[in-house]
């Protein structure tokens, strides 16, 4: 397992040097086009990214706890979560994150913050009624397993650069149809003009595939924590049955947030599961039940 949260930490460079290729390119294709190769639209274009990623970094978690309407509680407000909360804190040897409760009858539950000092676990009324107490000890341990991970801190910086791809894009595009044709590729090859285009629409949609692959990844990664912290992989599979069964979207949520939930809070079709952010429950199950026969 620290093997894990070391490969995580690595990872996290990784992911940002990939997806910081994808913004530089993206600023220098808008630059070729639109600036002249003067490098002023791509050295822009890379602090902008880097910029609204370090905001999101520190900021990524208050949005999350306002966006699902999540209130934090105290100790005699819920003995029940907080009690399971802290005994698994004692047993990771982490500090006790913040413990939130979000009033929606969906059951579900994230986590979320930049690591273990600054961490936050929620967990909607829903998931509280629906899972007995082994079942519901298995979920906080797979949120909290997010964060022993460090999935959170990973899944923040992804988010942060994602959303400043899309955006780029967005406005390359509007600059692409609405900018006049005199600022077009300065008068140059209009070949240049549409494979900047294409990159420019396939460069989000790439990312957020990337996004997906990562999150789905920590998922079975969070389960097997799940596993090895509570040495009961059953009682987190009869939850995810369970979520798999009785799960509906969460009422306050948007897709900005959807790969912090242990279940995904929308239902997706087929189109939208290449982009989800959560590895099917059968393949989860069967995973844990793997790891159930080898203790």
């Amino acid at each position: 397992m620290y093997r894990a949260i070391a490969a995580n930490k690595r990872n996290t460079v990784f992911i940002i040097a990939i997806f910081l290729v994808i913004i530089a390119a993206l600023g220098y294709i808008a630059d070729l086009i639109w600036g002249g190769g003067s490098w002023g639209i791509f050295i822009g274009t890379i602090i902008g990214a880097l910029l609204y990623t370090i905001a999101q970094y520190f900021w990524a978690g208050g949005q999350a706890l306002a966006i699902s309407g999540a209130h934090q509680i105290q100790k005699a407000d819920n003995p029940r979560l907080f009690r399971i909360v802290e005994n698994l804190a004692i047993t990771t040897g982490m500090p006790t994150p913040k413990i939130y409760i979000i009033n929606d009858p969906a059951p579900n539950a994230f986590a979320t913050g930049r690591d273990p000092q600054h961490a936050v676990v929620a967990a909607t009324t829903g998931i509280l009624e629906l899972m007995d107490d082994s079942e519901l000890e298995a979920v906080m341990a797979h949120e909290m397993g997010h964060v022993q991970n460090y999935d959170i801190r990973v899944s923040t910086i992804v988010f942060g650069l994602v959303v400043a791809i899309g955006f780029i894009a967005d406005i390359l595009l509007r600059l692409s149809f609405f900018g006049g044709r005199d600022n077009r590729n300065n008068g140059g090859n209009p070949v240049v003009l549409v494979l900047g285009l294409v990159a420019i629409v396939v460069a989000p949609i790439v990312a957020a595939v990337v996004q997906a692959a990562i999150s789905r990844q920590r998922e079975y990664l969070a389960d097997a924590t799940s596993a090895m912290t509570t040495r009961n992989p059953v009682a987190l599979e009869t939850a995810l049955a369970k979520l798999g069964t009785y799960g509906r979207p969460v009422a306050r949520q948007n897709s900005s947030m959807a790969h912090m939930w242990i279940a995904d809070p929308n239902k997706p079709g087929v189109i939208e599961k290449l982009f989800s952010t959560h590895p099917p429950i059968a393949d989860r199950i069967k995973r844990l039940d793997e790891i159930g026969s080898k203790f």
